[in-house]
C-alpha cells in the first residue's frame, strides 16, 4: 500500500509575490511528485495498469475509465505523495480501488433493475383463446352426461382414471369407455366448420 504523508504541520511555504522574483515551481516540486514525472509515468505504465484493471472489470471502457480517473485522482493528490518512487503503487492501489467501485455499482444497479413483465398475450391472442373456450364449452355441452363427467373429472380436475371411477360410482372400464368416446366427441365437433 502506497504512503501518502499528510501536509506538514510546519508553516506552510511562503508564497512568493510577483515583485519578490522567486519561482513558485521549485517549492511545489520540493513538496510532492512533479507533474512531469506523472506523465513520464503515464506513458511507462498506462498499459499495464489498464492490464490490471481488465483483468478485474469485463470492457475495454470501463477499464480506460478506471485508469484515466486513478491519474486524475493522483494528479490532484501529487503533493501528498512525497517519494516520486511511490507514485506507480499508489496509481495501482486507485485502479484497484476504483475497480472495485465500478464493480459495486453494476451490482447494485442488476439488483434495483425492474423485473421484467410476464409475456403478455397479444389481444388477438387472447381473443383467439375466447373463441376457442366458447367453442369447447359449447362441444362439452352436446356431450352425453357421463361423457361430460368422466371428462371433466379426468381433465379439468385433474383426477386419475381410478378417482374419477369412485367418484362416479362406476367401473374403471366404464370411465376409460365414456373417457375415449367423449374425446371423438370433442374432436368431430371442434373440427367441423362452425
Amino acid at each position: 500500500m502506497p504512503v501518502i504523508a499528510p501536509m506538514p504541520a510546519a508553516r506552510p511555504a511562503r508564497i512568493p509575490s510577483q515583485r519578490d522574483g522567486s519561482d513558485i515551481g521549485e517549492e511545489t516540486a520540493a513538496a510532492g511528485t512533479t507533474v512531469d514525472h506523472l506523465t513520464e509515468t503515464y506513458r511507462a505504465h498506462y498499459r499495464s495498469l489498464l492490464g490490471l484493471a481488465a483483468l478485474l472489470l469485463d470492457d475495454t471502457a470501463s477499464c480506460e475509465d478506471v485508469v484515466q480517473e486513478a491519474f486524475i485522482r493522483v494528479h490532484s493528490a501529487r503533493k501528498r505523495v512525497r517519494d516520486p518512487e511511490k507514485t506507480l503503487a499508489y496509481l495501482r492501489q486507485t485502479v484497484v480501488n476504483l475497480s472495485r467501485s465500478a464493480l459495486r455499482r453494476r451490482i447494485l444497479g442488476l439488483k434495483l433493475l425492474s423485473k421484467p413483465m410476464p409475456d403478455m398475450a397479444s389481444a388477438e391472442e387472447g381473443a383467439y383463446d375466447q373463441l376457442e373456450r366458447d367453442s369447447l364449452i359449447k362441444a362439452m355441452k352436446n356431450l352425453q352426461r357421463r361423457q361430460r363427467e368422466v371428462l371433466v373429472l379426468r381433465y379439468f380436475a385433474d383426477m386419475t382414471e381410478a378417482q374419477v371411477a369412485e367418484t362416479l360410482g362406476i367401473s374403471l372400464g366404464s370411465v376409460k369407455a365414456y373417457g375415449s368416446r367423449g374425446i371423438a366427441a370433442l374432436r368431430v365437433a371442434m373440427e367441423a366448420p362452425v
